[in-house]
């Protein structure tokens, strides 16, 4: 196996800003063939196919290159595992990495299980495999947490247990003004509802040869966080958006909704566009403008816009009354594109616009929407499955659901 070197934190910064020196090239090339789609229409009522096919291509091109300036940004910031300050490292876990690192190469897992032992935890029994150290479990959240658009938004907690209870106010604290000599009122009783988010288990089964583990300069507990964000990232972003609550956590495009203007908790209130299938014909972004003030302002003013690149595309090339492109582009590497001031998270798992389809979400996902994490990743090595290979099966336990059914508001593209 040949050694390979990251390449240094002053490429990956050079990297990361060519990447986004060409999205923003490619950014005003849009613009200026958009310009001469919508002239076109305003003159012939018609524009050229060439026309047509040269924006797609641009707007592809502009999603790639944001991917790619995106992921390179992450890399910039991604520190290595393996370099922390020894001088000051808690021997429990010097013990616990030593340990873990002999039972990944090797397959011993005594020291492992002593430790779980002093720490009164079962082995490799029905939990399934040994934890793994926390500094493999801090980098796998961090990562998530970059990756994963929907976490990356939310709130979330660590829970030492299976269940996460809430009881959350519904109609508010009652309270009121008091003359400072003047009887002091009993309070109405807030209206309370115990909401619950059970921690299901979520899995990834990355595979090693035992050439790569007999390799001393191999980072293992790099490896791993390496191979399980991408598999856990995509499976928690497909839940958090339509996820059914069965054995995976409940999405927020799984709840009842209802139209906004005979809203109630427990459903999240939805605009319609008026056009089955589409934005209005006249004025599409009037719609936005409704979605926006749907939202009380105390959820307004940390809302982001959320939906899926095909969504996106077809919002970037609304203007304002000025002429002024209404989405705009990140202000560096590693941000996010806005649309009419607010940020906009792009989460492929949300529908394409069609009909009926609530496409667009907005909200304060901070206060709406509570990811919650168990405590612990834990990996049972196997051997046997994959001969030569070396099967490393990870599992953490990971749940979410709608905190606040008044901080999203859904746009569905119906009449």
């Amino acid at each position: 196996m040949h050694e390979t070197h990251d390449p240094s934190p002053e490429t990956k910064s050079a990297d990361a800003q060519a990447a986004f020196a060409e999205f923003a090239r490619a950014f005003e090339a849009y613009k200026e063939e958009n310009d001469t789609r919508l002239s076109a229409l305003e003159t012939r009522g018609s524009v050229d196919v060439v026309v047509e096919e040269k924006i797609a291509r641009i707007d592809a091109f502009l999603d790639e290159q944001k991917a790619r300036a995106d992921r390179l940004a992450l890399a910039r910031q991604r520190p290595p595992l393996g370099h922390e300050d020894k001088g000051r490292e808690d021997p429990l876990a010097a013990e616990h990495k030593a340990a873990f690192d002999l039972y990944v190469r090797s397959g011993e897992s005594a020291g492992l299980k002593r430790l779980e032992e002093k720490a009164l935890s079962a082995g490799s029994g029905p939990d399934g495999g040994y934890l793994a150290p926390p500094q493999v479990e801090r980098e796998v959240i961090r990562r998530l947490s970059s990756l994963s658009p929907i976490r990356a938004i939310s709130a979330n907690r660590t829970i030492s247990g299976g269940l996460y209870k809430v009881a959350h106010a519904v109609s508010g604290a009652a309270s009121g003004w008091v003359a400072e000599t003047a009887a002091r009122p009993e309070t109405g009783s807030p209206t309370l509802a115990e909401l619950s988010f059970p921690a299901m288990e979520l899995y990834a089964m990355p595979a090693a040869t035992q050439t790569l583990l007999d390799d001393a300069i191999v980072d293992i507990d790099q490896w791993i966080a390496d191979e399980v964000e991408t598999a856990f990232a995509e499976q928690e972003g497909a839940a958090f958006v339509n996820g059914d609550g069965v054995a995976k956590p409940t999405g927020f495009l799984a709840y009842p909704t209802a139209a906004d203007a005979s809203w109630s908790w427990g459903n999240l209130g939805f605009i319609a566009t008026g056009a089955a299938g589409a934005f209005p014909a006249a004025d599409p972004s009037d719609v936005l403008v409704d979605l926006i003030y749907a939202l009380k302002s105390g959820y307004r003013q940390n809302a982001s816009f959320v939906m899926n690149r095909k969504t996106q595309a077809v919002v970037r090339k609304f203007k304002d009354g000025q002429g002024h492109y209404l989405w705009q582009p990140p202000a560096g590497p590693g941000q996010s594109a806005s649309l009419m001031g607010f940020p906009v998270v792009e989460a492929e798992d949300m529908p394409d616009i069609a009909a009926g389809e609530d496409a667009i979400a907005f909200g304060d996902f901070k206060r709406g929407y509570l990811v919650v994490d168990r405590a612990g990743v834990r990996i049972l090595r196997d051997p046997y499955s994959a001969k030569p290979y070396v099967l490393f099966y990870t599992t953490k336990r990971v749940g979410g659901g709608v905190q606040d059914f008044a901080a999203i508001k859904l746009l569905r593209f119906a009449a």
